[in-house]
């Protein structure tokens, strides 16, 4: 787990952002327990607060649950509610790259050549 100490965004958010995203890519399944907070703590050298505030975010997502003496269990997920909401994180991306375009002054055609241009580009796998 990589975490941005002079990001802009909180450490809590990073942390629940790639878990999110394992989670919801299938990297962690249904069932399996996310790292103890203590030890992720450790690991990122981090406020054990800061995890902690990490996976309840996740559970006030509904994507993990806290089992007591257990840990923090990833729930199944519903697979229409998953693409919802990649759907949320895609448009979100769309809306802040049409923003930096108006400053930057690049026109819609452009803007979507350049869509263009990103998709046709071979991705790693994760």
């Amino acid at each position: 787990m990589k975490i941005l100490q002079n990001s802009e965004t909180p450490i809590y958010q990073q942390i629940a952002a790639q878990f999110r995203g394992q989670i919801l890519s299938g990297r962690i399944t249904e069932g399996c327990y996310l790292p103890s907070i203590r030890g992720l703590a450790q690991e990122l050298k981090i406020s054990v607060i800061t995890t902690m505030k990490a996976y309840e975010t996740l559970a006030e997502e509904g994507l993990v649950t806290a089992v007591q003496g257990k840990g923090f269990l990833v729930n199944a997920q519903n697979r229409e509610l998953v693409k919802e909401q990649h759907l949320r994180v895609v448009e979100e991306s769309l809306q802040n790259a049409i923003a930096a375009a108006d400053i930057a002054g690049i026109s819609s055609g452009e803007l979507i050549d350049m869509l263009r241009t990103l998709i046709s580009v071979p991705r790693e796998e994760k």
